[in-house]
């Protein structure tokens, strides 16, 4: 079979097991429809809050935006994964106990004031909108380059199968969606680390052959002779303020996701709540620990593949020829 057909069947698959699971899921009730019954284990709502988090920038552009920035790209890495910590430690829990199952009812509540509430209201709806918009555009890329489309079609196909899942499962259906979901992305991702891992160094866990190997001192070499600046150098451009600024709103912006807060309320006890916690920042760390290892080697392959290489001119020769 071609790569071409192997891709097909591996979408069709996918995609058939999504709908299965959004079928069976379906509710009638809502208490399934908004909080999934509050009946999702602690380990299952990890692994859908992981790939609630790990959305297009973490798996499409997160090792890509390390392999150009180099040791800028960590100023990403910490800020999303910073947020999270907040969102665990600080957030989720005492939403959990609190029994509101939005952040507006909670900032209501909590501060006995309507107006707090309508504040709450408006920031969750400008987060969410400015958040979707860039989920919705790395969707619509996905799905024209597979699908040989324009980016707006696949925007609307995008925009049809997650109202799909909504509208016939509630949370219930979309918390096992993402379930399996984190499982194919997590795959997905794995596969070429491993691969480029193992050809590169001979170690097929990309976290010990990017720490163990002389990648890094060959990549600091080859980008110094074609005239760049060292992979590894931090922050040669950016003053550190600038670096605390960007990293800070990430934490804070990340933290305050409503559709990540939303999360912490599918499962039955504050207990639960954070168990459900710890596994997602171990499934989100398996991911976020592997970005800067794959973006290291596909560099390292790109530009030691250019080194010394002759470039071929395919203009007019002197002769006009």
């Amino acid at each position: 079979m071609s790569v071409e057909a192997w891709t097909y069947l591996f979408i069709t698959i996918t995609f058939s097991i999504y709908l299965y699971i959004g079928w069976r899921s379906r509710v009638r009730e809502s208490a399934g429809f908004y909080v999934a019954g509050q009946g999702v284990p602690a380990i299952a709502n990890g692994a859908a809050t992981a790939a609630d988090w790990m959305s297009a920038a973490s798996f499409i552009s997160m090792a890509g935006l390390i392999s150009f920035m180099g040791y800028d790209g960590s100023i990403y890495l910490m800020g999303w994964t910073g947020g999270y910590v907040l969102l665990a430690l600080l957030l989720a829990p005492y939403l959990r106990k609190f029994g509101k199952y939005t952040v507006p009812d909670f900032v209501g509540d909590r501060y006995y004031s309507n107006a707090a509430r309508v504040v709450a209201v408006v920031a969750a709806i400008f987060v969410s909108l400015t958040y979707v918009a860039g989920q919705m555009r790395g969707v619509g890329i996905v799905f024209s380059r597979f699908l040989q489309v324009e980016i707006e079609v696949g925007v609307f196909i995008g925009m049809v199968i997650v109202a799909f899942f909504a509208v016939l499962g509630g949370m219930k259906g979309i918390t096992w969606t993402q379930v399996a979901q984190y499982m194919v992305l997590i795959v997905a991702f794995l596969i070429p680390a491993v691969a480029i891992a193992l050809i590169l160094t001979g170690n097929p866990i990309p976290q010990l052959a990017f720490t163990t190997s002389d990648i890094l001192p060959r990549l600091n070499e080859i980008s110094v002779d074609l005239g760049f600046t060292e992979y590894t150098k931090p922050f040669v451009d950016r003053p550190m303020l600038d670096v605390f600024c960007i990293t800070l709103a990430l934490m804070v912006g990340t933290a305050g996701l409503p559709h990540v807060i939303v999360r912490f309320y599918t499962v039955k006890d504050v207990r639960a709540a954070r168990y459900s916690a710890g596994w997602a920042l171990l499934f989100i760390a398996l991911l976020y620990t592997t970005a800067p290892a794959l973006a290291a080697f596909a560099r390292y392959n790109l530009i030691d593949s250019l080194h010394g290489a002759t470039v071929v001119s395919t203009g007019p020769s002197e002769d006009g020829t």
